[in-house]
């Protein structure tokens, strides 16, 4: 056996509140404590200096799309263009620059905008003559593109969510996004891969659920995800719904997915009008997209969790929340609710909810996968929100205390390229909630993006996304010199931890504090980043 001691530090441990050392047997935390003792414990032990670095448990990303972020890592981010002037300039700049077979990029948001909405495909075609260009919006349900990526999809012009100038949505975006997918060489798609994994370890995350699928980044991306040798781990979610136990298995089987969840859409998103509501949008006409209807989710409920399999799906508006909860029971009532909580499905995003339909996600042991970094990019009385649903509606998205008073398991992600790889952003998102009562404690946003991203993972041991002894030897060296114990008495949320609590405390949360920086990933004992 092979023991290193990590002595000088501020461990964030549930078993040693005050600890300063942690000792590492074969990627197995075997003990937290005082350096003294440490080294009368551990004599001959391996010594490593931590100079005062706060020691966490590692996180874990519960929904991204490791491609796509690879590609605007690597390509044109649109994220910051505040005007629709600023992002058409940019535009220009990144395509007299690139020579690429088809021009990339990720981002814009045009629902703040005061001098127009999206890009055109004239406006495409004329600063790119000739040239295939494919621009997602920041929450990847609709895309800008060129007459040249348009001209590449067969029979465009009769899919859902057509159109030839404004940016294309629904069926005829999965058919676009296929088009320019086609496009990139295997060679582009594995260095894209390789960025997002290598900047998740940047970020001390230590593992990613890659949120796959047909329409998404396709079946050769996702097998090419998988099989790659990198020391951030990916647990693959196959987004496509089966209808019997036999379909289930043999769709695992033939994708080499771990479960069949993450973005098996039931309805689209808020910013591009697809989420599927109960009642109109505030902004604009209809009431959104329909993928799945309660039948389609109850077989694919039913034959998951048959097969043994964990299930899940992409769920934003009401009407599609609702959708799922009905399909559930149904299941529910057919195989019982133990049955269904064996397996841990799970719902991504889960933005409008209930607290009745929390307290039967919980009683069946579903997982919600929520993005707190939506409310923060868009929640707030004159936010994307309030203009698409009026300011009651968006008042009451993404209830994180109220799943969690329900019981309802949290597990914490980012969406990249949606949002950025900052789980100390996400973090502050989930603090400090744009509505009063809706935000969770420090302590429980942690542990979300933590613990409960593991859970939501399959892996139950009870002691993952932890530093108890027993625990993977999987956690990050953060450059933090500040940690707050206990909240001012001006009542500013900030970290804090009743002493009692025995847990050790964080950085600051607050909206405006810095992220801490990485200084070393380490993933079941391995450094897979180093400052």
């Amino acid at each position: 056996m092979s023991t290193q001691l990590f002595l000088g530090g501020r461990i964030y441990s549930s078993s040693a509140p005050d600890a300063t050392a942690m000792a590492v047997t074969d990627g197995i935390v075997t003990w937290t404590g005082e350096d003294r003792t440490g080294r009368a414990l551990h004599p001959g032990a391996e010594e490593f200096d931590l100079a005062g670095a706060f020691v966490a448990p590692a996180f874990v990303d519960s929904h991204v799309h490791v491609t796509a972020h690879g590609l605007l890592l690597g390509g044109m981010n649109l994220s910051e263009c505040r005007s629709r002037a600023q992002c058409l300039d940019d535009i220009r700049r990144y395509v007299a620059g690139s020579d690429d077979p088809v021009v990339w990029g990720h981002g814009f948001d045009e629902s703040a905008w005061t001098d127009g909405g999206a890009p055109t495909t004239t406006e495409l075609d004329a600063i790119a003559p000739g040239r295939a260009i494919y621009l997602t919006r920041i929450d990847s349900h609709s895309a800008a593109c060129s007459t040249t990526l348009r001209a590449a999809c067969a029979g465009l012009q009769d899919a859902d969510g057509f159109h030839p100038e404004m940016p294309v949505t629904r069926a005829a975006h999965h058919a676009v996004r296929a088009a320019a997918r086609s496009m990139l060489t295997p060679a582009a798609r594995a260095a894209a891969r390789t960025r997002t994994l290598d900047a998740a370890a940047a970020s001390g995350i230590v593992a990613v659920h890659e949120c796959g699928g047909p329409d998404i980044a396709g079946r050769d991306d996702f097998a090419e995800l998988l099989s790659m040798d990198h020391g951030v781990e990916v647990r693959g979610y196959w987004g496509e719904a089966v209808s019997t136990p036999a379909e289930a298995e043999e769709l695992v089987a033939r994708t080499g997915a771990h479960a069949l969840g993450g973005d098996v859409f039931v309805d689209g998103s808020l910013g591009s009008h697809t989420a599927w509501l109960t009642e109109d949008y505030a902004d604009a006409s209809g009431r959104g997209s329909s993928y799945l209807d309660v039948d389609a989710i109850a077989a694919h409920i039913a034959a998951c969790t048959e097969a043994g399999i964990q299930a899940g799906f992409h769920a934003i508006g009401d009407a599609a929340v609702h959708a799922v909860v009905e399909g559930f029971a149904s299941v529910a009532a057919r195989l019982g609710g133990p049955a269904l909580a064996a397996r841990g499905h799970r719902v991504e995003h889960l933005e409008m909810v209930t607290a009745d339909q929390a307290g039967k996600l919980a009683s069946w042991g579903v997982i919600a996968s929520m993005q707190p970094q939506f409310d923060r990019l868009w929640g707030g009385a004159n936010s994307l929100y309030a203009r698409r649903l009026g300011a009651t509606r968006a008042a009451g998205l993404n209830p994180l205390t109220q799943l969690a008073s329900t019981g309802v398991s949290l597990a914490f992600g980012s969406d990249a390229p949606a949002t950025g790889l900052d789980p100390w952003a996400v973090l502050r998102a989930a603090v400090g909630h744009h509505t009063p009562g809706s935000g969770v404690s420090p302590r429980a946003a942690f542990a979300a993006a933590t613990r409960g991203a593991w859970r939501a993972g399959g892996v139950r041991d009870g002691v993952a996304g932890t530093l108890t002894p027993g625990a993977p030897a999987s956690f990050a060296l953060w450059d933090a010199p500040e940690l707050v114990v206990r909240a001012p008495k001006d009542g500013v949320q900030r970290w804090s931890t009743d002493p009692r609590a025995g847990v050790s405390p964080l950085p600051p949360l607050e909206l405006d504090s810095p992220s801490p920086r990485c200084l070393r990933t380490v993933h079941r004992g391995r450094v897979v980043h180093e400052a």
